[in-house]
């Protein structure tokens, strides 16, 4: 399964990382390819090209702000989590994801 999601918060320099890398790492134990974009006070770090996002399954939005760029996703499932919970539970949040969008099908 192919993930993609964005993480953000107000400042963009703590936890927008933070939820990013806790998620890949997650996504990677657990079998997944996940990337993760960071939008921030320092812009889009590992932005997430058109390919990557026709390609998704679904799309985890870690933020509870305005995202940059949502059109990518157009057609896709997204699914908004709090920051903190990615950050504190990230593979709970991919499993949680995963089994919201296979029972959609």
């Amino acid at each position: 399964m192919k993930i993609v999601g964005i993480s953000a918060c107000p400042a963009g320099l703590a936890h927008t990382p933070m939820a990013a890398k806790a998620l890949e790492k997650a996504g990677k134990e657990l079998g997944y390819d996940l990337k993760m974009e960071q939008q921030g006070s320092m812009g889009q770090v590992n932005a997430i090209t058109p390919e990557e996002a026709r390609a998704a399954d679904f799309v985890i939005i870690a933020s509870d702000q305005k995202i940059e760029g949502m059109d990518r996703f157009e057609g896709k499932p997204v699914i908004r989590v709090n920051i903190t919970t990615c950050i504190k539970a990230p593979q709970a949040v991919i499993k949680k994801c995963v089994a919201a969008v296979q029972s959609k099908k």
